[in-house]
């Protein structure tokens, strides 16, 4: 079988798709960047990187004899970094999030029209179990016509925020707003209904006391209200709430889908519950209702990935469309935005006191036409004159000695090869950090 020749800039979360090269029969790895030397060091003293090349500069990474790169560097980069690639004649695996602004977002679709090439966006929530098996069982019509949803990622990442965050005050998470990491709750929706979002109301949490012992300057929480295209509603629930939890649930006109909540300990997002049936008399209801673990045909390999298998299978489909497979099931630019700027537009709802917010069709070059100088977002870099506050009643002055204490957390984890960077780094698993920025 002919093997894909794949760069991974980002050697912490690029783990994950750097074991995905080693263990597939498609795809080999032949270049990893990083800005960190200890990274680098790290990816060279394991298995399987005798034949790949290592680099600290992104001009030298990008020179590189190879057919794709996946981007696994800040989650608030990759669109700049995705168009380069395009543009040098590269296919795209990006992990999340696709783009930070408006402006981002245009110039990302026109460069993946021009190129031709596979743009994938890596949203693997998509491809864990139960997801994914909803999107199965939605598309045989096992539900009926969708009426309406609701999705929650919560993930509480305060313990372990200086080995995700190195103790930079201008890191991404820290400078975040709360609704922008949305996809992991919203994605998987729009990825199983194939419906747009046309637009959004938004609300966030509060700031608290313990976002800000971290550094962090978001609303604890983001949610949003989406209205489809077709009326139905869904609520997207996503932020760092103090317990985890990884929830789908669908409603159709036929029955329901859902996902094992967290502290079921059944399965979690792996296992499905499907209650359907033509006939539902309230006084008498029918019982139809199932639920199994569902199985999939590379599931005793991708259960050695990370986030419940899902990192595999996403990498899987991204080379098998490289490779021509027109059946493998790839997260497009289209997708990919759809399922983002929903969180965007809600945080323009949030500033504009809760009121509606309309949410652009990338599709269409009339659309993309307004918002080509949309720069709003909460990065000083990229916004320019149109910064947005990271809280809605103004971005906290946090002092910096927070930011002296979560370098130091990060130096430790390094020194004692322990928490959740090693974590990450050994199993390619459960990391969320997009890896290093160059």
């Amino acid at each position: 079988m002919k093997k894909v020749r794949i760069g991974v800039l980002g050697g912490y979360r690029g783990t994950s798709m750097i074991n995905y090269c080693k263990a597939a029969a498609n795809a080999e790895v032949v270049a990893i960047c990083d800005k960190y030397d200890d990274v680098l060091e790290k990816q060279k003293a394991m298995p399987g990187t005798e034949n790949v090349t290592f680099y600290k500069d992104f001009e030298d990474f990008i020179r590189h004899d190879m057919d794709a790169v996946v981007l696994a560097n800040y989650a608030n980069e990759h669109a700049p970094f995705a168009i380069r690639c395009l543009k040098a004649g590269l296919h795209v695996f990006s992990e999340c999030l696709p783009c930070q602004t408006m402006k981002e977002a245009v110039e990302l679709v026109e460069a993946v029209e021009e190129s031709g090439l596979i743009y994938a966006y890596g949203e693997n929530y998509c491809y864990m179990a139960a997801p994914y098996e909803m999107k199965r069982l939605y598309e045989a019509g096992e539900i009926g016509e969708f009426d309406y949803a609701e999705c929650e990622y919560v993930h509480n990442c305060r313990p372990f925020w200086g080995s995700i965050t190195y103790g930079e005050e201008d890191h991404w998470r820290n400078n975040m707003y709360s609704n922008f990491y949305c996809t992991h709750s919203l994605g998987p929706i729009i990825h199983i209904t194939g419906l747009r979002p046309v637009s959004v109301v938004g609300f966030e949490g509060q700031h608290v006391a313990g976002a800000r012992a971290v550094g962090s300057k978001a609303g604890q929480f983001g949610l949003e209200m989406v209205t489809l295209e077709n009326g139905s509603l869904v609520k997207s629930l996503h932020g760092g709430l103090s317990r985890n939890n990884d929830w789908y649930c669908v409603y159709g006109s036929r029955g329901r889908l859902e996902s094992a909540r967290k502290d079921a300990e059944n399965g979690e997002v792996d296992r499905i519950y499907v209650h359907v049936g033509d006939v539902y008399d309230e006084f008498a209801p029918v019982q139809n209702i199932r639920t199994y673990l569902p199985q999939r045909e590379f599931d005793h390999i991708a259960k050695d990935f990370g986030h419940f298998g899902s990192d595999f299978y996403c990498m899987y489909h991204f080379v098998q469309k490289i490779l021509g497979d027109e059946n493998a099931d790839i997260i497009d630019v289209y997708e990919a935005l759809d399922s983002f700027l929903p969180g965007m537009c809600a945080y323009f709802s949030v500033l504009q006191g809760g009121t509606p917010v309309e949410v652009p069709n990338m599709r269409e070059k009339a659309v993309r036409d307004q918002y080509r100088n949309d720069t709003r977002c909460t990065d000083p870099k990229v916004a320019g004159d149109q910064l947005l506050p990271t809280f809605s009643k103004g971005t906290p002055d946090i002092p910096d000695e927070v930011y002296k204490r979560m370098y130091d957390q990060w130096q430790a984890d390094l020194v004692s090869d322990s928490g959740y960077t090693h974590a990450a780094m050994t199993q390619g698993a459960a990391s969320e950090d997009e890896g290093s920025h160059l």
